[in-house]
């Protein structure tokens, strides 16, 4: 039997189409597998800003996630905006009762044009029910403080690990250095020491969804069968080309989006026994 890549991504709807499940799609695609989406909000948003927000029951978000799962049997999973405690309760319940992994949380906190997009309530219960069940965990740098309550990069993949999460991938994107250089950090299940993951800081405007590309291109990517390194540091170098491809377009009037598709790949299959 032939069958697709699939990766499921459970996080909030950008209408404009640059961040959220719209950029996990692309980026899924792009990395040639198989998108399926749980919506958890819908957002009306553009490259300005975010104007409205409307949470989805977390019934029917666990419904969209079982409706998945029982037909087409995710290989990866990501978390996104998950906006409050009662859908992170939910998701965590629905991925450890189904079994799902490797699952890739991306704790979205705030957007790119700085509304906040998770309730304070919610950052704990993220800490306490999801971050036992991540295989990888993506915040950005100020995200990470606001998880762990301190700054040094050591300190807060420690406190990470303490709390449940297997592999820490700190972001470090957003902060200032004199390199040109974006530099992440990531710790492993498999080692006590930082490895610092560099790239070419890309100069421009257009930096909507990057954190939700990233995280999904991980996902795709442990899909594949990449280690954890491999997958961070392909998944890296995929946002990385996909900021250059498109660092100078015009799109709309505030952050634009990236350039999903400038490779675009077909979607990868594999030889599995019939069921």
């Amino acid at each position: 039997m032939i069958e697709y890549y699939p990766v499921l991504t459970i996080a909030g709807s950008d209408c404009s189409g640059g961040a959220g499940i719209q950029a996990d799609l692309k980026t899924i695609q792009a990395e040639g597998c198989y998108g399926m989406s749980a919506i958890t909000a819908l957002t009306a948003q553009n490259t300005r800003g975010v104007y409205g927000v409307e949470p989805v029951s977390p019934e029917f978000v666990v419904a969209q996630i079982e409706a998945c799962v029982s037909d087409i049997a995710p290989l990866a999973v990501k978390t996104g905006m998950l906006f409050n405690a009662a859908i992170v309760d939910a998701v965590a319940d629905a991925i450890g009762r189904v079994g799902l992994e490797p699952v890739v949380v991306d704790p979205v906190m705030v957007s790119t044009s700085g509304c906040r997009l998770l309730d304070d309530d919610a950052v704990e219960a993220v800490m306490k029910r999801l971050l036992p069940r991540a295989t990888v965990v993506t915040p950005n740098v100020h995200e990470a403080v606001v998880m762990t309550g301190v700054t040094d990069p050591r300190e807060q993949a420690r406190v990470l690990r303490d709390r449940g999460a297997r592999n820490i991938l700190l972001k470090g994107g957003d902060a200032d250095n004199s390199y040109g250089l974006k530099i992440d950090y990531l710790l492993t299940e498999d080692d006590d020491e930082l490895i610092e993951l560099k790239a070419d800081a890309v100069d421009t405007v257009n930096t909507h969804g990057t954190g939700c590309s990233l995280s999904a291109a991980i996902a795709a990517r442990l899909a594949l069968g990449d280690d954890t390194v491999t997958a961070v540091s392909r998944a890296k170098l995929y946002v990385t080309r996909a900021l250059q491809a498109g660092a100078r377009v015009h799109a709309g009037g505030g952050h634009g989006p990236m350039n999903h598709s400038f490779d675009p790949k077909r979607m990868k299959t594999r030889k599995t026994p019939w069921k």
